[in-house]
């Protein structure tokens, strides 16, 4: 049950070696597509996964005008994917339509929609980041939280936070949200541009949904291993918000 909470990104830049990293890690059930592979290869990526039966967190965190996402998640939702990203950012128009279309974009795919998930704040940014960079007043996690309660109430699965948000967002949205965490660190990996990191129990316990752990098992020497290790720890110490997944 552990491992199917693991996302692992496939941040790859061609189709040969999105095959490779594949091929390295035939545990892995879920895996995340994200900007440079998916604008490399297109939707062959997705074929590959659907027909090894993979599932996929298509995360291309979309950002524009309500018209302009509503026809992006429309299209994407053809595809099959599990999840979909879209910056919260882009206001409740935005967000409601593009609710609206990954519905009639599954449907005349026939095939099931997306569960369509907010970026509340990446993860690479900083509370000094948002102040003086973005010129946000609100602390750091009640900006996540505000955005978080945007997506809930604009009708969206749910939200993508640090994990270090994700305790205050589970308190506060409803049960059925989805919280997925990226900037996930195991205890013996380098925490790399990441500013706002959990261990995986540490985040499991928070409330989060899933994970998404990429570098401390894509990029190490024995990429299996590390796989196991972080399987290892999430068996290994019992969390207390564990709910059923669908």
């Amino acid at each position: 049950m552990n491992a199917e909470k693991i996302i692992v990104p496939l941040d790859v830049p061609d189709l040969e070696s999105a095959i490779a990293l594949i091929n390295k890690l035939p545990q892995v059930t879920f895996w995340k597509v994200g900007l440079e592979l998916f604008t490399s290869t297109g939707p062959k990526i997705l074929d590959i996964l659907k027909s090894q039966e993979k599932r996929i967190f298509l995360d291309l965190k979309f950002h524009d005008i309500p018209n302009t996402v509503a026809g992006a998640c429309r299209a994407a939702a053809g595809y099959g994917v599990d999840l979909l990203t879209i910056h919260a950012t882009c206001g409740s128009d935005a967000l409601k339509a593009a609710a609206e279309a990954v519905e009639i974009g599954a449907e005349k795919a026939g095939t099931k929609p997306p569960q369509l998930i907010a970026i509340t704040l990446l993860t690479s940014i900083s509370p000094r980041q948002l102040a003086f960079d973005l010129k946000i007043p609100l602390e750091l996690p009640e900006f996540a939280l505000e955005m978080a309660l945007l997506a809930e109430k604009s009708g969206l699965n749910g939200a993508v936070c640090s994990p270090q948000e994700v305790q205050q967002l589970r308190e506060t949205c409803k049960n059925d949200f989805l919280l997925v965490c990226p900037g996930v660190r195991p205890t013996w990996s380098d925490k790399g541009d990441q500013k706002r990191s959990l261990t995986p129990s540490q985040a499991i316990t928070a409330g989060a949904d899933y994970l998404v752990i990429g570098r401390p098992i894509t990029a190490a020497a024995e990429p299996e291993l590390a796989w196991n290790l972080v399987v290892e720890e999430l068996n290994t110490f019992p969390t207390k918000n564990q709910r059923p997944l669908d």
